[in-house]
């Protein structure tokens, strides 16, 4: 019996990537592999490679069973899964991993909507489990059973019969070798996407007869390991197996234990016989206890000896990743090295959720290890920033909204409708801006030498010799409200992201112009802040940047950045020619990033994670020129950052 395999996919959509792999083992055996990944471009080749090394390691290079093989392949494989998804590098994947020994026997398993179907006399049958609902992202189930001549297996990422019916399938496999090129027209014509692999089963050179099948193992895929039944082809396997051995052995079996009943009856029923049938009586339910008793025992033991063992191949995995992280982190490939981190601490709570409660200790250990390993490849450093100013020293309640950096260790802080004067180690008492209406936001204006604040009627008050002074425009509709105000040469720019617009107002000698719109192209909605040195930088909710220039987009990446980095900031700040800082106040930190050049190829430089009891919730950040120290600032407080450390 000879087996072939072919392999092929249709048409990926953007966002998706389909592989179709088949090789063979070192005996001889015929293995694929499908995959359908639902990711980034560098993580579904990051996915692909990694499956293919344990594939090859796990199943190809190694000795044993085959079904038992795939099994602890397929156990890796969950653990890579888990790990890309709790980092959230993959958004889903459908994947199919197959085995044919050299016996002639198929051992099969699937991940998601993937699913395996055999042609045999004549009809179409589903040979995978089929899961109700959301399908499930790890393997689960493996079908497994004998081929026979003339079989056809079909292979795909994705439900076929949603495309053909059973009986078009038939139609099309007795197409032979053009069955794969037919099915992916099929699927190309109904905008359909998937991996596929056709299995043919031929007589080969040697003749028609087909191959010894193992003993025990029926012709047809009846056997199922996982959490739930096999399908309808499992279902009828099994019940036409009851049907063949149950009338003897059964039969044989009640008419055994209905002679043994009847012995132990006939003993109560003669008085002769009753005492010595109570001592045997009690014998035996003696002697069947301390057999079950000693069969629990070794269960027991040879069970935990196992978990013990797999526990401790875990740990050693951890170890090796922990040093292939290293490894990769001194390469310069960092992203590789997160998500081997990942991998690692996905081992390590599995560690720690055993039931015997083995190797928790070391387990806590190596959490610890990996989050210090992550911060080292990613350049965090956790510090208890200096305190500058305690604010609280002018207004016991103040609640701090922004501040505004002039320089030399200057502030201008900001509540509602307040404004304090901080210079290096004192505060001047409180000042109202307004009597009526509450502070938005603050910007210094370096050409003219003066502070802006915007206001909620829609005002703009300039702080002019230290007197504030309400400012005018020339549009007849009144000053624009925005969620930010930047100022650069002699212009105002405020961000909208309702009207999805940086309006840009020119500075005149006592009055500002009326608004041009600066944005062309760009999707400013949900924007929460900007930074200008030429260009604009828009920091979306999220964390997408947009970078305009002459209000149109350009492009703008952040390299080596850890996932999901930008997700929570609300602020950013830069200087002309300086890096850009973005603060998170969700997790009380900065990041620190290049501005790219004219190429937008930004790099991810640090963090910095600012720890300590009296930290609150951080509002407003300043660099100053030299970018030698950072200041941060929350509702009571003002600290201090040296970058040159």
């Amino acid at each position: 019996m000879e087996v072939r395999l072919q392999s092929g996919h249709t048409k990926a959509q953007r966002g998706t990537a389909l592989v179709a792999q088949t090789t063979a083992s070192l005996a001889g055996e015929e293995v694929c592999l499908l995959l359908q990944i639902e990711a980034a471009p560098a993580e579904s080749r990051t996915l692909e490679k990694e499956c293919e090394t344990v594939v090859r390691h796990a199943l190809l290079e190694t000795e044993g069973d085959a079904g038992s093989r795939l099994d602890g392949t397929l156990k890796e494989l969950n653990g890579l899964f888990k790990g890309l998804a709790l980092s959230q590098a993959i958004r889903d994947i459908h994947a199919i991993a197959a085995i044919v020994d050299t016996s002639g026997v198929l051992h099969a398993s699937h991940v998601g909507r993937a699913e395996a179907y055999i042609v045999r006399g004549g009809a179409a049958s589903q040979i995978t489990e089929y899961s109700r609902g959301q399908p499930a992202s790890a393997f689960v189930h493996i079908s497994s059973g004998g081929l026979e001549l003339r079989d056809t297996v079909i292979f795909s990422t994705q439900r076929l019969l949603r495309t053909v019916t059973p009986v078009q399938l038939v139609q099309l496999a007795q197409r032979g070798d053009q069955l794969l090129d037919e099915l992916i027209v099929e699927l190309d014509a109904e905008r359909e996407q998937a991996a596929l692999c056709v299995l043919h089963v031929s007589a080969g050179r040697g003749g028609g007869e087909p191959a010894a099948k193992p003993a025990g193992k029926e012709p047809v895929l009846l056997r199922a390991r996982g959490k739930r039944g096999g399908g309808k082809a499992v279902r009828a396997a099994l019940s036409s197996l009851r049907s063949r051995v149950g009338a003897g052995f059964l039969t044989k079996g009640i008419e055994g234990v209905h002679g043994v009943t009847s012995m132990v009856v006939a003993g109560f029923r003669d008085p002769k016989k009753r005492k010595r049938t109570h001592l045997l009586l009690l014998a035996s339910v003696l002697a069947a206890f301390v057999v079950v008793w000693a069969a629990v025992q070794v269960t027991t033991s040879t069970e935990r000896s196992v978990s013990k063992t797999e526990l401790k191949e875990k740990m050693e995995q951890i170890e090796e990743q922990l040093g292939t992280a290293e490894n990769r982190r001194l390469a310069g490939d960092t992203e590789s090295a997160n998500l081997i981190l990942d991998q690692a601490e996905v081992r390590a709570k599995e560690v720690m959720d055993n039931e015997e409660g083995l190797f928790r200790m070391e387990a806590l250990d190596v959490f610890d290890r990996i989050r210090a390993k992550r911060e080292e490849i990613n350049s965090i450093f956790r510090i208890s920033p200096t305190v500058v100013m305690t604010l609280t020293a002018k207004n016991p309640d103040i609640v701090a909204q922004g501040f505004v950096g002039k320089g030399d260790g200057e502030f201008l802080v900001y509540d509602r409708q307040d404004i304090y004067r901080v210079l290096l180690n004192s505060m001047e008492d409180p000042r109202r801006l307004d009597d009526e209406e509450l502070i938005l936001h603050g910007v210094e204006f370096p050409r003219y030498q003066t502070t802006v604040f915007q206001t909620t009627d829609n005002a703009i008050i300039e702080l002019v010799n230290d007197v504030p002074t309400p400012m005018k425009t020339e549009d007849s509709a009144g000053w624009i409200k925005g969620g930010a105000i930047e100022a650069y040469l002699r212009y105002l720019y405020i961000l909208s992201s309702e009207n999805n617009q940086v309006y840009k107002y020119e500075r005149l000698s006592n009055r500002y112009s009326a608004p041009a719109g600066y944005n062309v192209n760009g999707d400013l909605a949900g924007a929460l802040d900007m930074a200008i040195d030429g260009n604009i930088y828009v920091i979306k909710e999220g964390g997408v940047v947009v970078k305009l220039l002459r209000g149109e987009v350009r492009p703008f990446v952040i390299r080596h950045a850890p996932e999901g980095v930008l997700a929570n900031v609300a602020k950013v700040f830069k200087n002309p020619d300086g890096s850009l800082y973005f603060l998170d106040p969700v997790q009380a930190r900065v990041i620190v990033v290049t501005d790219g050049g004219a190429s937008g190829e930004s790099t991810y430089l640090r963090q910095f994670v600012f720890e300590g009891e009296q930290i609150g919730e951080l509002k407003d950040l300043y660099v100053d020129e030299d970018e030698s120290q950072l200041f941060v600032m929350d509702e009571k407080r003002i600290y201090k950052v040296d970058l040159n450390r």
